[in-house]
């Protein structure tokens, strides 16, 4: 004996193999744009390629949240969109299943995907965003172990300037050395050497030794002729430069946990400024979710075509929607942090309206005989698609390229 009934499985199939395939390409295509990015930065700073990697990592949950909504949307409507062009959909009408009927298994994924996302985007995203700040914190800083840039003068524990020419073996064979050295005496020592490598203490890992083969030391102290040393082997302990320590977590409203978020924004112990922010902040957070519950209805009232039509614009509309929402939650959060709007109006008036909006669509579909939400869109791209047929059938250079030339 199953679980669920047999539509109901077959609905679950139809969404969830498109909605795993959409999150998968939308947090790809994110990782991707980052990435190169990234890429840039590290290699401008030196750091190990394996940090990308990690701050990668540290920014899935923030592209999870915006993924996730996406996928959830257009699996349905993409699964709603095939039922109705291959007229399924009509024979589970007709059968007496409706459209509420039909959502139940799309709502259940609703509701589990946005508890996710709750969880995601109210504990797991602050914490990630964290990390991320102190590894690129760390990589400017370098702590991550950033290597010394060939060709170029680098200043180490302000009192040594080291070049090297050539670098082999990732990092670990040198060779052109030349080091000045000057200490609190005004002692200066000018070295030169052929080869070199850096060693590492145990003892001491604030201190590095770089081993010199086959060079000079030139010598120059105040008030005495320079003295020039030749040596086959010669250690140059080197001070690494003191790490500052990466400040706390919750420096910007983005790294505090939904709780801290309640605490702070309604406290009146922090200024003005900082409530704006993290009232903003948690009213972003929990609009975002609570929106994902309206993504079913969305779906579905873009999923069905007009009769005897195969037209995609619903998918095309519910992604500029969507987008825009966003964005227009984005630009309220920042309004609301500066003080200028109410976070009330400036994040949950938007979700109002396009709740509404999307209520009205689902009913002209689901209630209305023959209803189309976007039955006007759908009339201006057909009519725009015949004008641009005709306009090449006008179009004489456009009919021989079709007919593949005049003929001879």
């Amino acid at each position: 004996m199953t679980l669920l009934p047999a539509i109901d499985r077959y609905i679950l199939r139809l969404v969830v193999m498109p909605m795993l395939g959409v999150f998968a390409i939308a947090a790809t295509l994110l990782m991707l744009d980052k990435m190169l990015k990234l890429f840039d930065f590290v290699a401008s700073m030196g750091g190990p390629v394996g940090v990308v990697f990690r701050m990668l990592a540290n920014m899935m949950p923030e592209y999870a949240s915006l993924a996730i909504p996406l996928g959830l949307l257009l699996g349905t409507l993409l699964a709603f969109r095939k039922l109705a062009t291959s007229s399924e959909l009509d024979v589970m009408r007709a059968v007496g299943l409706s459209y509420t009927r039909l959502l139940r298994v799309p709502y259940a994924i609703a509701i589990t995907l946005a508890a996710l996302n709750f969880a995601i985007v109210g504990y797991l995203q602050p914490l990630s965003r964290y990390y991320y700040e102190q590894l690129y914190f760390e990589l400017q800083s370098g702590a991550l172990g950033a290597s010394i840039k060939v060709g170029e003068f680098t200043t180490l524990a302000d009192r040594m300037a080291l070049r090297i020419e050539r670098s082999r073996d990732e990092g670990r064979q040198l060779g052109g050395i030349f080091a000045r050295v000057a200490d609190a005496k005004g002692q200066v020592l000018a070295i030169s050497a052929r080869e070199g490598r850096f060693l590492a203490l145990k003892e001491n890992p604030d201190t590095v030794i770089l081993r010199l083969t086959d060079g000079q030391i030139i010598q120059n102290e105040p008030g005495q002729t320079p003295r020039v040393l030749s040596f086959a082997q010669h250690d140059l302990p080197i001070d690494l430069p003191a790490v500052e320590a990466f400040r706390k977590r919750g420096g910007k409203e983005r790294e505090y946990l939904l709780p801290e978020l309640l605490r702070i924004g309604w406290s009146d112990q922090v200024s003005p400024q900082v409530r704006n922010s993290t009232q903003a902040s948690f009213n972003y957070r929990m609009v975002e979710v609570v929106m994902m519950l309206m993504m079913p209805l969305l779906a579905v009232a873009l999923a069905v075509p007009p009769k005897r039509s195969t037209s995609t614009l619903g998918v095309f509309v519910s992604i500029v929607m969507v987008v825009a929402y966003h964005k227009v939650n984005e630009y309220g959060q920042s309004v609301a942090a500066l003080g200028r709007v109410d976070p009330l109006l400036a994040l949950w008036g938007p979700f109002v309206l396009f709740s509404l909006l999307i209520g009205w669509m689902y009913w002209k579909v689901a209630y209305v005989p023959g209803g189309q939400p976007i039955a006007a869109l759908e009339r201006f791209a057909a009519n725009l698609g015949k004008w641009a047929r005709r306009l090449v059938r006008r179009n004489p250079s456009a009919r021989r390229i079709e007919g593949g030339g005049d003929a001879a």
